[in-house]
């Protein structure tokens, strides 16, 4: 690993060992990340983003297990350590996370100095004035009063409880943040706020940040490189401009294609139909293919390898340098665009609402009036 990657994930794969079956949650992820430098992760509910997250932190909690690849945490093999060596090396130092539901973590009894300063006594033994220094400085340094460290969890609002949370995540100078849905719950200024205070502290505290979310929108505004996930699968890595305007897996296509933009004239926007496949029992092949609008044959049959297009790292057999791959026949099979109520939706002829009763606005109009 070179100097200027704080973070290597190579072949990592995670999966819960349930009741009903293996869950593939993670499969073959590998990505870099630099020093400074951010990568947001976006995908569908379900798609492994979080799982990712608590991997990188060796926290992935029962049943869920590593089961193989390598986490390089500037120079510390992450997937080797025990848990109480995860605990003192590691987590809060050189990674930590602000949680998914962060407003809600915090305990109501006891005041937000009291909180904020555990990762202090635990990791570096600091008490007492020292550490109630330290957390108010942190305190302000996300645009908060210092006397917060006073008042109790109910006394804040949803966007202060988020910056706290955020403060105390930066407590220990770690050299990567996980923001795991950093915005859920809060109001558009709000995020704008927490967002950009974010970005102010990538420059001035020099960490690596890893933005997972839904919001492509928030992504474009943090993220230097974008990680696109699908069914366990990172289907789509590079950087974030040239995915934005360029789009090479067709999951990704679809799920730019869904953003609204203001600059243009849209009638619809297009979705993609279908749902999410179960994990315990993945389509064979791509997993991706049951609701792929360019799938060909040989996408039900073999796995994609990885292929870098143009510095982009796309999993899809559409850019495989072995022609018979890449020009396969067009899949005879049925995928969910094979519905034709749903192929016309997807093709602009009809709209969401208009699949459901086959009738367009002006027919049902000239029915009212006929009535």
């Amino acid at each position: 690993m070179d100097g200027d990657t704080i973070l290597k994930v190579e072949d990592l794969c995670t999966h819960y060992l349930t009741s009903d079956g293996e869950v593939f949650a993670l499969d073959d992820v590998s990505f870099e990340l630099k020093r400074g430098d951010s990568i947001g992760i976006a995908g569908e509910s379900g798609c492994g983003k979080s799982t990712l997250a608590f991997s990188l932190l060796n926290q992935v909690q029962p049943p869920g297990e590593i089961m193989s690849g390598s986490i390089d945490l500037d120079g510390i093999e992450v997937t080797d350590l025990s848990e109480k060596e995860a605990r003192k090396k590691i987590r809060w130092k050189k990674i930590s996370m602000v949680f998914q539901g962060a407003m809600e973590i915090m305990t109501p009894v006891y005041t937000v100095g009291h909180q904020m300063k555990e990762p202090l006594r635990y990791h570096k033994d600091i008490t007492g004035e020292e550490a109630r220094g330290i957390c108010e400085r942190y305190l302000e340094l996300v645009n908060l009063d210092a006397g917060i460290f006073d008042r109790y969890p109910h006394e804040l609002s949803g966007g202060q409880k988020q910056r706290v949370i955020i403060a105390t995540a930066l407590l220990l100078e770690p050299d990567v943040v996980i923001l795991d849905e950093p915005t859920t719950a809060l109001d558009v200024v709000v995020e704008a706020r927490i967002m950009n205070d974010l970005k102010r502290l990538r420059r001035e505290l020099d960490i690596s940040m890893i933005f997972i979310t839904h919001d492509l929108s928030i992504l474009a505004e943090v993220s230097d490189e974008l990680a696109i996930m699908y069914a366990g699968w990172i289907v789509e890595f590079g950087d974030a401009n040239k995915i934005y305007n360029d789009p090479k897996h067709p999951y990704t296509e679809k799920l730019m294609a869904a953003i609204p933009d203001i600059r243009t004239d849209i009638d619809r926007l297009e979705y993609i139909p279908g749902v999410p496949p179960n994990l315990v029992n993945p389509p064979s092949g791509c997993r991706f293919h049951p609701r792929c609008h360019k799938a060909m044959e040989v996408c039900r049959d073999m796995d994609p390898e990885v292929y870098n297009v143009d510095g982009i790292r796309v999993k899809c057999h559409l850019y495989s340098e072995d022609e018979s791959i890449a020009e396969s026949e067009e899949a005879s099979y049925e995928t969910a665009y094979d519905d034709e109520m749903a192929a016309e939706a997807y093709e602009g002829e009809m709209g969401k609402e208009e699949v459901e009763d086959g009738l367009t606005e002006e027919e049902e109009i000239e029915e009212l009036l006929e009535e």
